[in-house]
């Protein structure tokens, strides 16, 4: 894990040092009320896009159920995010300045909940195959909460 990190942290540092950072509007709108995402900057290296997002959840709030296409590298910035994965279990807690890796496939439906009292902001890194989205939009798998 702390090896994942490291390289998810050096890929972040040397695509950071390549590029100047320009603001532009998220591509997709999350799923729960007040949640927010905007992308810092992005660009596309052979196959893959290298996409740095800030997205905040409001108290209360979650992304939605969803998986990725690709890799996401995220380090929260503010607050605390509440992880679970498709069998509704917790798979993290994750607080100011902690890591976090989300993998990617079809089958690493997972959800992120702030059930703090201020906004959670995550700075995430997405590691994508060129042209996919951010993320895809999955069904609750029967869990009794979101």
């Amino acid at each position: 894990m702390k090896r994942t990190l490291a390289a998810g942290a050096a890929m972040v540092g040397a695509v950071v040092a390549g590029l100047a950072l320009t603001g532009a509007p998220a591509l997709a709108t999350p799923s729960g009320p007040g949640v927010s995402g905007t992308i810092q900057w992005q660009t596309t290296v052979g196959d893959k896009d290298y996409i740095l997002r800030e997205v905040t959840i409001p108290p209360g709030q979650a992304t939605g159920w969803h998986t990725h296409p690709g890799v996401l590298y995220g380090v929260v910035k503010k607050g605390t995010l509440s992880h679970f994965d498709r069998d509704c279990k917790s798979d993290g807690v994750y607080r100011t300045g902690q890591s976090i890796v989300e993998p990617a496939g079809a089958d690493k439906v997972h959800i992120g909940i702030n059930k703090g009292r201020t906004d959670m902001v995550l700075e995430v890194l997405y590691v994508l195959p060129h042209g996919a989205p951010l993320s895809v939009d999955a069904p609750n798998p029967g869990c009794d909460f979101q």
